[in-house]
């Protein structure tokens, strides 16, 4: 070919080897540095960097009771925000479950998650502070890792899995290499390490003086000196770095609070029952049960988080309700799409939920101007509470709470959640044995909230036999559902009897949200935290802590499944599964937010005093 000139150099005269490069820190006593970062008294273990799934964090995790046992002071340290396309992808569904299984594991004391992204200046005094250094990574494809040359250059003592970087790094006694996902192997490890500190200072030192031709400067000035080759005709264009900025993202232990799916369920009529996968399915139309659900989920969003672009789901979920009530005061349920009543309708739930949603309205409304006509739905609907069913007087008695939240002067409002009440205990009465504590002799579905009515009834009315009730038949519940370990929740596949065992599939989230209010109402009765614990472990079956072992909230839509089914999750994430979730999530919000609350204003009497 003419006019091209090639190079004549020998195919190995072609390749200039770079290595990674690295801070140029002091070879330090980690104690130095811990102080001002809170470490003092514990020895440091560090991983940093973008959170994902093939980091390998979990496993180190399940290494750290063995750890912890041989040193109580061991804290691990998992420093990094999530990777954005993860978390675009999945939002932090990762980072949850690791906090699930430090919690599973009694290790809180013991792993801290600093879910922030640090600049250089911080994340030297981390690398400092460290003792330790661990990649846990699960794939030996990883031909680079920037944290762990980062680690090796400050002198770490550092465990890693044999990826392929890691294998060069640490050669020769630079670290120590364990199997890919053996958390024992770590265990063994770290063990090692803490029962030979001068091996593992001879470890260390070797490591940094192996990086020391690996610094930045002595980089840059190989780089200098390649560009500057007069065999390579390069032309190099300065660039100006642009400083990175300081990511900031909610530490929180629960998922955020997201209405994408919400809102696009809903349109000007109200929130539809159905979808395939995520898409409205407007056959089936819109339900009065739902969007009294919807109402009572955005009016706890709009108190929790005062964001003003939730009143018009408010507004549209109100809306639906008041126009579904009949001119007796009693509700129609299921609506077509162009916005007809379906008649005649058959008994349903739609009346206590109304009850529920209006009377959660009626008790924190986003404005005083809503009282008057929330009010005066409420009050025309409630002469009906006599003939509902058990579950209908359940939902009423807990709209009647709220109600006299607002009113606590109602003694016409305190006689229905009587006579609710009482009902309710008659039941019992008739059906309970000594192996069956239940208010029928089927369990069937939304079953805590015949306990959580009792429980409501009892800190209203004062009357210990409600008390009793409730937690003789909450906990023999429990024992149905909760097997010490995850909750297992009853399947619609038959439902539960006596003669007939629990089914398994397919669990369906309206019981999860039950159960979490029901549990809630029985901490709030009794003060018993054992409760509170319960109800974590609850809502933990939206995010996986479940039979299947896999979330059934959906972090990219905001949705949740339809089920859990013996084949997997359904799909479809409708009205009523997706409510279900916000409820719960709010339910355990509120309380969080109550306890802390709590904690502060006890801790200002406290000063006071």
């Amino acid at each position: 070919m003419t006019g091209v000139q090639t190079c004549a150099l020998p195919i190995y005269e072609k390749i200039e080897f770079m290595p990674h490069g690295m801070p140029d820190l002091p070879f330090v006593d980690s104690n130095d540095f811990k102080q001002e970062l809170g470490f003092e008294g514990r020895k440091i273990i560090l991983t940093f960097g973008l959170l994902n799934r093939d980091k390998g964090v979990e496993i180190m995790i399940k290494a750290l009771p063995r750890i912890v046992k041989e040193d109580p002071t061991i804290l691990y340290v998992v420093l990094g925000i999530t990777h954005p396309e993860i978390k675009k992808q999945d939002g932090e569904e990762y980072r949850l479950s690791l906090q699930r299984l430090v919690k599973d594991l009694d290790l809180k004391a013991n792993v801290i998650f600093h879910n922030r992204f640090v600049n250089n200046l911080e994340l030297h005094k981390f690398l400092c502070a460290a003792d330790f250094y661990v990649t846990p990574y699960l794939a030996k494809q990883r031909l680079t890792s920037g944290t762990l040359a980062f680690a090796l250059g400050a002198g770490k003592a550092i465990i890693s899995t044999p990826y392929w970087c890691a294998e060069e790094l640490l050669a020769e006694d630079r670290g120590k290499l364990v199997p890919f996902g053996e958390h024992e192997a770590i265990a063994h490890a770290m063990i090692e390490l803490l029962q030979d500190p001068a091996s593992c200072y001879a470890m260390r030192k070797r490591a940094y003086d192996y990086c020391r031709s690996m610094t930045w400067l002595r980089v840059g000035a190989k780089y200098w000196n390649l560009f500057s080759d007069s065999r390579l005709p390069l032309h190099v264009q300065v660039v100006t770095p642009v400083p990175d900025e300081e990511g900031k993202i909610s530490v929180g232990e629960l998922p955020e609070v997201q209405l994408d799916h919400l809102e696009r369920l809903t349109d000007n009529t109200g929130i539809f029952q159905h979808t395939r996968f995520i898409v409205p399915d407007r056959y089936h139309g819109y339900c009065t049960d739902d969007n009294a659900r919807a109402l009572e989920a955005i009016v706890r969003y709009y108190n929790q988080y005062q964001d003003k672009g939730a009143l018009r789901l408010l507004n549209i979920y109100l809306s639906f309700v008041c126009h579904a009530q009949r001119a007796d005061g009693s509700f129609n349920n299921f609506m077509s799409f162009d916005r007809n009543f379906l008649v005649p309708q058959a008994p349903d739930d739609a009346f206590g939920r109304s009850i529920r949603g209006l009377g959660t309205t009626v008790a924190y409304p986003p404005n005083p101007s809503y009282l008057p006509f929330v009010k005066n739905c409420f009050e025309r609907a409630v002469p009906h509470i006599p003939s509902q069913s058990l579950r209908g007087k359940s939902y009423a008695i807990i709209g009647l709470a709220d109600y006299l939240k607002q009113f606590p002067g109602a003694s016409d409002m305190k006689r229905y959640m009587v006579l609710a009440a009482d009902s309710l205990l008659d039941a019992y009465e008739r059906n309970t044995t000594a192996e069956w504590k239940w208010f029928e002799d089927i369990i069937t579905y939304d079953n805590g909230a015949q306990p959580q009515a009792l429980f409501v009834a009892y800190r209203i009315l004062g009357d210990q036999k409600y008390l009793d009730i409730a937690k003789e038949s909450c906990n023999f519940l429990l024992s149905i559902i909760f097997d010490g370990d995850h909750f297992s929740f009853i399947g619609n596949d038959g439902w539960h009897t006596q003669s007939k065992p629990k089914p398994k599939f397919d669990q369906q989230p309206i019981d999860v949200a039950s159960t979490v209010f029901m549990l809630r109402a029985a901490y709030e009765a009794t003060e018993d935290t054992e409760y509170l614990t319960l109800m974590r472990k609850a809502f933990d079956w939206f995010l996986g802590e479940n039979d299947l072992h896999i979330p059934v909230y959906n972090f990219t839509t905001s949705g949740c499944g339809d089920g859990l089914t013996s084949i997997g999750i359904n799909p479809n994430q409708g009205g009523e599964s997706t409510l279900c979730f916000l409820l719960a999530l709010l339910c355990i919000a509120e309380i969080y937010s109550a306890r802390k609350k709590h904690r502060k204003s006890s801790s200002s009497e406290e000063v006071a005093e």
